[in-house]
């Protein structure tokens, strides 16, 4: 038995500057996938030599989790908790807005000068009520740090951001207990996730196809799934990446304002004038 294919909601463009961009959700026929909330898909593009980097400068954020994948490339990050840091290819940046932060994303220097390839994931997690106050946070990843899990025969790993898989347990503890990792697949081979079937599944296709109970999910595709098994067996058609994961529902009111996600209209009034009052300067 596995999980079933409910919907595809397919990533539209949405370029930010010369940042090639796909975004699933929220979109036209999806507003969220509770407690999932935003992703972004930036790239996969190669950046000339002398080039502007990324356009993300400082702003705040409330109310939520950032969590930021670097397929390729490297991404600076700076906050007003005083965290700096430039992870590189295969890394991860895990951001607690939390009461509120304002950071910034950016290419580094070097890449800059030098141009490269690039392709980033950004997906936003909600936090319930009881905590989109909590304390701002901030780790960063460097591939190395990220265990790696060899799927069988060596067709591919599972890269365990948090949660756990096969006994191995992801550096990341979340503090709503969402399970997270990248899976890389060669053509022809099949994975069988766990997903306790109370949990809501994120499952986003960067490259490649896969099959899910002999239905087609297509490449750059937010795949949505039905909660009838506690496991996702999935085959991949060609070479294929994909995000999973998979966490408890918040099932609360959500009122966004940009960077701001909170409960009532109130909170999110409330957070623009923390913001513009410096309350984000939290100087940890």
């Amino acid at each position: 038995m596995t999980r079933k294919i409910v919907k595809q909601y397919k990533a539209y463009r949405d370029d930010i500057r010369d940042l090639q961009t796909r975004r699933p959700v929220p979109g036209p026929e999806l507003e969220q996938l509770d407690p999932f909330l935003f992703l972004n898909h930036h790239g996969p593009q190669v950046y000339a030599p002398d080039n502007l980097g990324l356009p993300f400068g400082p702003h705040p954020h409330r109310g939520f989790e950032t969590v930021t994948f670097i397929l390729r490339g490297e991404l600076a990050h700076s906050d007003t908790g005083g965290h700096e840091s430039i992870i590189g290819t295969g890394g991860v940046q895990w951001m607690t807005a939390g009461s509120g932060l304002i950071h910034s994303e950016l290419s580094p220097e070097a890449f800059k000068r030098h141009g490269g390839e690039l392709e980033i994931l950004q997906l936003w997690v909600n936090l319930p009520s009881r905590l989109k106050m909590t304390p701002p946070g901030y780790v960063g990843l460097q591939a190395q740090d990220i265990p790696q899990i060899p799927l069988s025969r060596g067709h591919g790993e599972i890269s365990l951001i948090s949660g756990s898989v096969a006994g191995v347990t992801g550096p990341i503890k979340s503090l709503t207990d969402v399970t997270l990792m990248t899976v890389q697949m060669s053509a022809g081979s099949e994975v069988t996730l766990h997903a306790p079937a109370a949990r809501q599944v994120f499952l986003y296709t960067v490259k490649g196809r896969l099959k899910i109970d002999d239905i087609l999910a297509q490449a750059w595709h937010l795949i949505e799934l039905d909660n009838s098994d506690d496991r996702v067996t999935i085959t991949a058609t060609d070479d294929a990446t994909f995000l999973f994961g998979h966490a408890d529902k918040i099932n609360e009111p959500v009122v966004s304002h940009g960077p701001f996600v909170m409960n009532t209209v109130q909170e999110i009034n409330q957070a623009i004038l923390d913001y513009q009052a410096g309350k984000f300067d939290v100087k940890l």
